[in-house]
């Protein structure tokens, strides 16, 4: 019996079809089943040969990748992962392509030989193995960009108190000068569920500080385009940002964050201290000085993702008196992290996606 996953790569460049093709055929589990230069023999050959993976170039004649991860979503999902370029149009698109239904995504190696290609090609064969088992579901042809969700769309010209837009489709609750402040953790899939879970948080919520697990370039990018969406204010964390009501915080990539009161207020720290579950950076780190300084203010969420960071942070919040909520397995891409959580018995709530906003703002209320 051949439990291999199979994996169909789709790149435009010769010289990344050899890499990704010759690299990927040396583990045990995986097996390379065809290469395809553009979307259109991609078609065929997926049809043809029924891929569980395929891999996929953002940037391709005919038809750039997101139209075709688009259209294959609509008609034919598979598990897909993006092999992005680290440039601020690769980065945008990408984070389209996870809108659309990509699974995650690896930075395009930048040169064919040395330690960038083991070490993209390993992360390579990680995220394959995690793709091959994650929920993959059908998208409605008039709902992709957006997930489904409306609520951005019905937005209308009231403003906050911070002048951002608010949203017509919540009843707000006002928060102001609580002293909780929300922590966040996601990987695989995180983005989306990052998206959905801001989007409805009111615009005068408790400060939210949040760790997904993505590269440099790309979480500036991120941070963008959820304070595009959203009713409050969303950016990349600097060293020394103050966590404020109405603004959520998202780590930078390649550096761990961590938060220390000072005073009557939390502030973020940054460091490029080693990787922790190969993660930097790591939930673990967020979660662990939120348990030291925030203690009972807090409020924990780990959403989907593959391994195992931020389950202990969870745990120890959790025993230092915060608020603890794990996304449950069936609205989760990948069921890793919150499944770890859970295990640890770190959540107080395991929850649906589409309830987590919910959950927290009666965390808020007790």
């Amino acid at each position: 019996m051949n439990n291999k996953i199979k994996v169909l790569i789709v790149d435009d460049s010769a010289v990344i079809r050899k890499i990704l093709s010759s690299s990927l055929s040396k583990y045990k589990d995986i097996e390379v089943i065809g290469t395809a230069p553009d979307p259109f023999i991609a078609r065929n050959k997926i049809l043809q040969l029924k891929p569980d993976v395929i891999t996929l170039d953002v940037e391709m004649p005919r038809m750039d990748g997101i139209t075709f991860l688009n259209k294959l979503m609509t008609h034919y999902p598979i598990p897909t992962i993006m092999v992005s370029s680290l440039t601020q149009e690769g980065c945008d698109a990408t984070l389209k392509a996870l809108e659309c239904g990509a699974i995650d995504f690896v930075a395009k190696p930048t040169s064919r030989l040395g330690s960038d290609v083991e070490h993209v090609i390993e992360e390579l064969h990680t995220k394959i193995k995690h793709a091959s088992k994650a929920k993959v579901r059908l998208r409605q042809k008039n709902t992709a960009g957006t997930n489904g969700n409306s609520n951005h769309a019905q937005s209308t010209h009231l403003k906050s108190h911070s002048g951002k837009q608010a949203d017509n489709g919540n009843n707000y609750t006002v928060f102001k000068g609580t002293n909780k402040v929300i922590f966040i953790g996601a990987s695989t899939g995180g983005t989306e569920a990052l998206k959905d879970v801001l989007i409805k948080m009111p615009p005068d919520s408790p400060a939210i500080a949040i760790v997904q697990h993505m590269p440099e370039m790309f979480t500036k990018a991120f941070a963008e385009r959820l304070n595009s969406l959203c009713s409050i204010t969303v950016k990349e964390g600097k060293n020394g940002d103050s966590l404020i009501p109405g603004q959520a915080i998202i780590a930078p990539g390649n550096y761990h964050m961590s938060v220390r009161r000072n005073g009557a207020m939390y502030r973020i720290e940054t460091n490029q201290d080693a990787p922790i579950h190969h993660q930097r950076p790591a939930v673990d780190v967020l979660f662990d000085s939120a348990s030291r300084y925030a203690g009972p203010n807090a409020i924990g969420v780990i959403l989907t993702g593959m391994g195992a960071d931020g389950a202990t942070g969870l745990l120890n919040m959790k025993e230092s008196g915060a608020k603890t909520i794990a996304q449950d397995e069936d609205s989760c891409v990948v069921f890793g992290m919150p499944k770890e959580a859970i295990k640890l018995g770190a959540a107080d709530k395991i929850v649906p996606l589409n309830r987590i906003p919910e959950k927290i703002l009666s965390f808020l209320q007790d």
